[in-house]
């Protein structure tokens, strides 16, 4: 009975030797000496285990602080990544479209605490400013070609219009043509130029009476015969603004005469408000859909400024967008009363000349009004001219 207990003492965290003196030993001394061996190999073992259990709890422990640290240095990681791509890099590209210097930026934006991270952001937002100058170097080409290209377009109105005034019958109505054709091609430009922050072919110092705006915006589109005017306002437009006015019209006008079909009419209509002049655009095509209707309004609200987003047909919204942007124009789509899309042009109170309207087109509206037998329902065939 005396091994079940000693080893019982032994294990309960006793000494050997305080062990052996609790229990009765036997007579034979081999059995003591024995009982002594048991005792001594079971506190050696015991001590043993203790240690391995010291040395686990303690990595254990340390482990366990590793795990954390290396926790919140994911965390960190991970905030900073996220900040980088929700606040640094939007603001960063922005600004670097807007012509400021990389090293502008890169000296302003948040950059991550991160060695490797910050290194690797620092050289996103390199790459980032020489693609921003190398595209900001090629669109400033492309403005000055299209400058170019611009002045020749109003140059060669201004020769077909001399020579209607010289040629007789016989070869007016061709040179109506070229004049018309010309004014196409203006538009195109302009359009071109405007996207990438040129400016329109004209500029005019005067006011401009509304009906001269609409017909100007008329004579610049393919379709224009398909075009009807209701037009009974006499207010005039300010000539800072009548260039930009008669180009968004134009591009208004033409998106509704290209998707409603070739034998239907576009109505424009215009009314006097206690906010502005609204001018209202009416085409027989078909309804737009939700997504595309969206694409839309966004557009002419100013929203779409990627040119890389844009498809050859929406190039002429983006345009409206950035005119109604620089002149506070509100432009709005909504189902039309004739069946297909309308849109609502609302003109602020500020383009408003406020000085004494006239309310005669302009010259050379008149006569291209009488060569065409326009009236104010009839879209003309020529531009204003040149003040």
């Amino acid at each position: 009975m005396a091994l079940p207990a000693l080893i019982q003492l032994v294990r309960g965290g006793a000494k050997a030797a305080d062990a052996l003196g609790q229990v009765p030993l036997p007579r034979s001394p081999r059995q003591r000496k024995l009982l002594h061996i048991v005792a001594n190999t079971i506190e050696g073992q015991e001590q043993q285990t203790a240690a391995l259990r010291t040395d686990s709890t303690r990595v254990h422990d340390e482990m366990g602080t590793e795990n954390a640290r290396l926790r919140e240095e994911l965390h960190a990681l991970t905030s900073e990544v996220e900040r980088f791509t929700r606040e640094t890099l939007p603001t960063a590209v922005s600004r670097l479209r807007e012509g400021e210097s990389g090293a502008t930026v890169q000296a302003e934006v948040y950059l991550p605490e991160q060695r490797l991270l910050r290194a690797s952001v620092e050289a996103v937002l390199r790459e980032l400013a020489l693609s921003e100058r190398r595209a900001l170097a090629a669109q400033t080409a492309s403005a000055k070609a299209l400058s170019r290209v611009q002045a020749k377009s109003v140059s060669m109105l201004a020769d077909l219009r001399s020579m209607q005034e010289r040629h007789g019958e016989e070869v007016f109505g061709d040179l109506l043509k070229l004049d018309h054709s010309t004014s196409q091609l203006g538009l195109m430009t302009d359009r071109l130029a405007l996207l990438m922050g040129g400016r329109p072919s004209r500029a005019w110092n005067r006011p401009i009476v509304m009906e001269s705006i609409l017909r100007g915006a008329v004579g610049r589109i393919a379709a224009y015969q398909r075009v009807r005017l209701h037009c009974s306002s006499n207010v005039s437009i300010a000539g800072f603004a009548a260039e930009g006015v008669m180009h968004l019209l134009a591009e208004l006008m033409d998106n509704a005469a290209n998707f409603s079909p070739p034998i239907d009419e576009v109505h424009v209509y215009v009314e006097e408000r206690g906010t502005g002049v609204v001018v209202t655009i009416e085409d027989s095509g078909l309804k737009m859909a939700e997504a595309a209707m969206r694409r839309a309004t966004d557009s002419v609200a100013g929203r779409t400024t990627d040119l890389a987003t844009l498809q050859g047909t929406r190039l002429g919204l983006a345009v409206v967008g950035r005119l109604a942007v620089k002149h506070r124009i509100s432009v709005n789509y909504r189902p039309s009363s004739r069946g297909g899309t309308g849109v609502v042009v609302l003109l602020p109170r500020h383009l408003i000349a406020q000085e004494a309207r006239d309310s005669h087109p302009a010259p050379a509206l008149r006569e291209a009004a009488a060569s065409t037998g326009a009236t104010s329902t009839t879209a003309a065939t020529a531009l204003p001219a040149a003040p």
